[in-house]
């Protein structure tokens, strides 16, 4: 039975990633600080481990204890805008917890290291995006997204680890943390959507994105370790077609019911038009026709009912207040 460390699993896609990973039958152990996840995410039949990437102690004393066969890093606070005014918080995380993984895997002679970057690291480039474009990435997030995928590449030509990267983009669906202000869309409209409130759109709602759904992405990043063709290779994964953030806010009433209106705020500084080519995927994996955008959103909006209004908290570790979006700072 192969053995799994899933980072962030009590998290949104790291939840489903191991749910697949135990439909696999893999024994799954699921390490998360509930930064941004809930225990009640984390699959029955996984080990659950309340801790962080950044303790390096944690992290030496898992991998001799369960001696891992693939190591799953999905684990990240994956907020784009809000990074460039918490860069100390977001390199420690995101780049640091992430080193510390790949050196234990080094040294416990990981099979292989499945890493879920970001599209982020294309910045502004025109799309749609390809694996081969030079990455240009505009923020604090995208560049430690980059950073770790340029140390996968250095480790696996230096020590043999072998990696696969995955660019995901504007994933949505069951478990998404209704109640974070700063990231995920989807989740913010239907939040706000069932608390009767304005649906807050940044700028003219005219950016472009890919939303792509939860089901169409988890299965193969767990199932990428079976897929020899992948190994030391980097794939855009997501939807194809893309919407407008208005597009998706009438969409998202209409899955989930409920009318509202738009609040258009101050554009901020972000990437007006961003969505991946998925050639190289669909060579490589046989992957299946997408879920279309209404029928993703109807999914997740019956889920959002179950799971109900979720508060949305302040980050509480903001290390510069410099143009940073009032919106963030209402309560």
């Amino acid at each position: 039975m192969p053995k799994s460390l899933v980072t962030g699993g009590a998290g949104f896609i790291g939840a489903h990633v191991t749910n697949e990973l135990v439909k696999m039958g893999h024994s799954v152990v699921v390490l998360d600080d509930l930064s941004g996840g809930f225990v009640e995410n984390v699959n029955p039949n996984a080990v659950f481990v309340e801790g962080s990437i950044t303790d390096n102690e944690l992290l030496s004393r898992l991998f001799d204890e369960h001696k891992f066969d693939y190591v799953y890093h999905l684990a990240a606070y994956a907020a784009e805008g809000l990074s460039h005014f918490i860069k100390r918080y977001n390199y420690t995380n995101n780049l640091i917890g992430s080193v510390n993984l790949i050196n234990e895997s080094v040294k416990h002679k990981v099979k292989c290291f499945v890493f879920t970057s970001s599209i982020a690291v294309y910045g502004a480039a025109k799309p749609p995006m390809r694996e081969d474009s030079v990455p240009m990435p505009e923020d604090p997030y995208g560049i430690a997204k980059l950073a770790v995928e340029q140390d996968l590449k250095a480790t696996h030509e230096m020590f043999g680890l072998n990696y696969v990267i995955f660019r995901p983009h504007n994933v949505y669906g069951e478990y998404q943390n209704l109640g974070d202000r700063y990231r995920n869309v989807v989740g913010i409209f239907m939040n706000q959507l069932m608390q009767g409130k304005q649906l807050t759109v940044f700028g003219d709602g005219g950016q472009t994105r890919a939303f792509s759904y939860i089901g169409d992405v988890a299965p193969y990043i767990a199932k990428s370790v079976d897929v020899p063709e992948a190994y030391n290779q980097i794939f855009n994964i997501g939807a194809d077609k893309d919407f407008t953030v208005a597009e998706l806010a009438k969409t998202t009433m209409k899955a989930i019911g409920i009318e509202g209106e738009l609040r258009y705020l101050p554009a901020r500084n972000e990437v007006l038009h961003a969505h991946s080519d998925h050639s190289k995927m669909r060579s490589v994996f046989n992957t299946s026709e997408p879920i279309g955008l209404y029928d993703g959103l109807k999914f997740m909006a019956d889920w959002a009912k179950t799971a109900g209004i979720r508060t949305s908290p302040k980050f509480k570790n903001i290390e510069i207040l410099e143009k940073l979006p009032t919106v963030w700072l209402e309560d």
